[in-house]
């Protein structure tokens, strides 16, 4: 199923060409309104989700990218050994994996990962995040999903 590393690297692209163009488009927290509930604002993040240790010193940065080359590499084992079958795990792991290496790759050439994407409501904003981000949480949704839909086929095969 590596087939479908495609996929990510289609989502890597995606990442860095919105990264490079919000960059050269807007100065550090500067925002842009486009909807009543959707903002651009430029933001970096030097911690994980949610900015989890983003005040940590320094050391998260190189934390994180040996975490991260050590999870692509199992997804991509992962990958490597599912069944033809398994459309929807492949398509879910190769999202995670776009998305995990999108943003390795603001690490290692910034030090933080360029974030963008601004959603709120009312005066509460959701942390701002990126495709990357997006195609991780997509992706890890469509992995539970997945497994859902192989205990419910597991458990009618039983019956």
């Amino acid at each position: 199923m590596l087939k479908w590393l495609w996929l990510s690297s289609l989502l890597i692209v995606l990442d860095q060409a919105s990264k490079w163009f919000m960059v050269s488009w807007l100065s550090l927290y500067e925002t842009v309104a486009v909807i009543p509930f959707f903002n651009l604002t430029m933001a970096h993040n030097t911690g994980a989700a949610f900015s989890f240790l983003a005040q940590a010193g320094g050391w998260q940065r190189w934390f994180f990218v040996g975490l991260t080359v050590i999870i692509s590499t199992g997804l991509i084992i992962w990958l490597k050994k599912l069944s033809s079958a398994a459309k929807l795990e492949a398509i879910s792991i190769s999202m995670i994996l776009g998305g995990a290496i999108g943003n390795v790759i603001d690490r290692l050439c910034h030090g933080y990962v360029i974030d963008f994407l601004d959603v709120y409501y009312g005066s509460y904003h959701w942390p701002t995040f990126n495709i990357a981000d997006s195609a991780i949480v997509v992706g890890a949704a469509l992995l539970i999903i997945d497994s859902f839909m192989a205990t419910s086929a597991q458990t009618q095969e039983k019956k």
